[in-house]
């Protein structure tokens, strides 16, 4: 969380991915079965909640456009994924010692 806004979170994680692949938004938001209004609104928010840009984009007109994933996105995206597959070995560790805990039938 950065203030009030989610700063990156798993869907945010994909659109990312979803944009380094496509090279597009819009492009990335229909493989997520989203509307470009929505993707576009997640990218903004992205871009608000850290130091750098995540996302940065080109004007164009028709096929002219496009977006591309900053190296710091890049290693946003790194970090966040490091940061759950932590989490979710330390609570998988921890839920194995709390069944160790109950009885067996």
């Amino acid at each position: 969380m950065v203030g009030d806004e989610i700063a990156m979170g798993p869907g945010k994680a994909d659109l990312l991915d979803n944009i380094a692949k496509t090279g597009s938004i819009a492009a990335a938001g229909r493989a997520m079965g989203m509307s470009y209004k929505r993707a576009w609104d997640l990218v903004e928010q992205m871009n608000r909640s850290f130091t750098e840009k995540l996302v940065e984009t080109s004007k164009g007109g028709a096929g002219r456009g496009g977006a591309v994933v900053t190296a710091f996105g890049e290693e946003v995206v790194r970090q966040y994924r490091s940061a759950v597959l932590t989490a979710t070995r330390a609570a998988d560790e921890e839920a194995q010692k709390l069944l160790a805990l109950t009885k067996s039938d």
